[in-house]
């Protein structure tokens, strides 16, 4: 799968900062964000979710492991979101859960569009296998949208495997147990991901596809117990909480944020010895094998980490 879509980089967005003193009611009806669940009917499920901090491990990037998810971050003050999201939400549907369009609203979650790379909205970023891969800003016409997303649906038709649930090369079936926990992960099921990982290593201990996903799983669970608010508070208490760094770390890259996740935990390694510094560069040991070596952030990580250590 390629790194970037080449996609679209529009004028037109409303810088997030600063956010006008007194925003103006959104109109009653015309632009207003969808529902939690407008477009059900899709067979796998609602295909325009509202997403949150707490919900976007589960609704993002385990959901990103089974079907394209497009965020859609917006504001309730925003004059140009209320042009483009009705756009989206239209084309969700016509595509009848071909990708998951998610919400996100930069007022109540602004970890998430700040661990996104969000400056202006509306911003939009597809997400697939647990990362971003393309995105654009503004309010574009829906047939540019439309083509940003045929491009999207085509690169993870290229990708063939790429996406859990294809076939392998050559039309073989791939092993039910990787096929059972990539399912339980689009349904946000991580404890019965986990254990069918296990059992396939259990069979096969050198699956590196089972050892990435069960990697990428405990990861997902971890982020699932995380309180962003509390290890943000615990941080700000506490620099030197290495159990909290380890969190911040986690949460980082669940929410799209890897390479500043990494670095943060690099810097702790850096600064640290003893027990303290071999627990975190065990968990970024951990956090490479997650992501895998394709992903971009690993092995700038790798040698940033090697240089801490020697």
């Amino acid at each position: 799968m390629p790194d970037s879509l080449g996609g679209l980089r529009l004028a037109g967005a409303v810088p997030l900062d600063p956010k006008p003193a007194a925003p103006p009611p959104a109109p009653p009806a015309q632009g207003a964000p969808a529902a939690a669940g407008a477009g059900a009917g899709a067979p796998g499920g609602p295909v325009v979710i509202d997403v949150t901090e707490a919900s976007f491990a589960t609704d993002v990037v385990s959901r990103s492991m089974q079907v394209p998810v497009v965020l859609d971050f917006w504001a309730s003050w925003c004059g140009p979101c209320k042009q483009l999201s009705p756009v989206l939400e239209k084309l969700a549907a016509a595509d009848g859960g071909r990708w998951v369009l998610a919400k996100v609203d930069v007022d109540a979650n602004p970890g998430l569009a700040q661990a996104a790379g969000v400056q202006g909205i509306p911003a939009v970023k597809a997400v697939v296998g647990g990362r971003i891969i393309g995105e654009f800003t503004g309010a574009v016409p829906e047939r540019e949208v439309r083509a940003w997303l045929d491009q999207l649906l085509a690169l993870v038709a290229e990708a063939g495997g790429g996406m859990p649930g294809a076939a392998a090369a050559g039309g073989e079936a791939r092993d039910p147990h990787l096929v059972a926990a990539e399912s339980a992960l689009a349904r946000g099921d991580i404890e019965t991901a986990i254990e069918s990982y296990r059992v396939r290593l259990g069979e096969a201990p050198g699956d590196a596809e089972a050892a990435v996903g069960l990697a990428r799983a405990e990861l997902l669970r971890r982020v699932r117990d995380h309180d962003p608010a509390e290890i943000r508070a615990r941080l700000a208490a506490d620099p030197a909480d290495i159990d909290a760094a380890i969190a911040a770390a986690d949460l980082g890259i669940a929410q799209g944020d890897t390479s500043g996740a990494l670095a943060g935990l690099v810097e702790v390694v850096r600064r640290t010895s003893g027990p303290e510094r071999e627990k975190a560069r065990a968990h970024l040991v951990e956090l490479f094998q997650a992501l895998g070596d394709d992903d971009p952030a690993v092995a700038p990580a790798r040698r940033s980490l090697a240089a801490a250590l020697f």
